[in-house]
């Protein structure tokens, strides 16, 4: 099998219903690009604001297990944390009963690491676009595509590939943009090794570099803030490092600034590349999985004293004073 793919035919998902579970930031694009693409769309999902939504915007809309029971196709759409309780006790009940059933993921983590194991019955497919609701809609009304990984966990009816690629073309992904094939557990990888190291290095590096430039320099907090961040260079280099590359894209940074990236990206590597190693182990092994479980169980103590934190550090209120001035959203 080819590892990307650009195109596919939507004929596997005709003449199916399928039902979007959660109408929130993917579920709302999903369900209108594959309504818009001639497809059967209804949508499941609790009694709130989201379901009002949805009938708002001219969808059938049910409880979740009537939604699961109507349908020949499922999308859980829904938040990692919440969707192992969701599909114990409102969808695995009815993928007992049915014959031939396609049920998709826009996250491999929970079946990645075991939370979720459907019946055999069932195909199990993973679509996960790289990129958030908003941007998909943005590039949608542009008539462009975007990139996704596809994944098959069971193939119950010998269709499941099938199936996988043509929820890529149903959701926008294809054409114009591009389906890598991958799997459940390289998609968690992947996502949570970005969430565990580049991510919140870069952010623990640029919090550094305020403390030691406004503590230890005398330098103000807005000089800081706008050379590390909120003057949009950051959102820039990050705009031409996926148009052309983290490397081709220096060179629109003068020969300093090329040096000084260089040389240093070269003196940490190796001290990084080992975080990276130990970190990447800890979610492979399912230890992260197992810690995220126990600390939803105690009810998130450390995650909300870690955000009161940060929401108490200096540079967080330096923030918030100088986006007030720019007229910058603030919480």
């Amino acid at each position: 099998m080819d590892k990307t793919v650009l195109d596919a035919s939507l004929e596997p998902l005709k003449g199916k219903t399928i039902a979007v579970i959660g109408y929130g930031n993917q579920g709302r694009v999903q369900a209108n690009i594959m309504r818009e693409n001639g497809l059967n769309v209804i949508i499941g999902n609790v009694k709130d604001r989201y379901y009002d939504l949805a009938i708002k915007e001219g969808f059938e809309v049910y409880d979740i297990g009537e939604a699961v029971k109507k349908a020949d196709v499922a999308f859980l759409l829904i938040p990692d944390e919440i969707m192992k309780e969701i599909y114990e006790k409102k969808i695995a009940p009815i993928l007992e009963g049915k014959k031939e059933f396609v049920l998709d993921f826009a996250s491999g983590y929970n079946v990645a690491f075991g939370l979720i194991r459907p019946p055999k019955n069932v195909d199990t497919v993973m679509v996960a676009p790289r990129m958030v609701g908003e941007g998909i809609m943005d590039l949608h009304k542009q008539g462009k595509g975007y990139p996704v990984l596809l994944g098959v966990k069971q193939d119950a009816s010998g269709k499941a590939w099938d199936y996988a690629k043509a929820i890529a073309k149903g959701i926008g992904a294809i054409p114009g943009g591009i389906a890598v094939i991958s799997s459940f557990e390289e998609e968690a990888l992947l996502d949570l090794m970005s969430e565990h190291t580049w991510v919140p290095i870069l952010f623990g590096a640029i919090k550094a570099c305020f403390d030691v430039a406004v503590k230890e320099y005398g330098v103000s907090p807005e000089a800081a803030l706008l050379e590390f961040y909120a003057s949009g260079e950051l959102a820039e280099i990050a705009r031409l490092i996926a148009e052309e590359g983290i490397f081709n894209q220096m060179v629109h940074h003068s020969t300093t600034s090329q040096y000084g990236t260089l040389t240093r990206m070269f003196k940490y590597y190796d001290l990084v590349k080992e975080i990276v190693k130990d970190e990447a182990k800890y979610i492979w092994d399912g230890s992260f999985a197992k810690e995220w479980a126990l600390e939803q169980q105690a009810g998130y103590p450390v995650f909300y004293r870690l955000w009161e934190l940060a929401l108490q550090s200096e540079m967080a209120k330096a923030e918030s004073e100088l986006y007030k001035v720019l007229g910058r959203k603030t919480n």
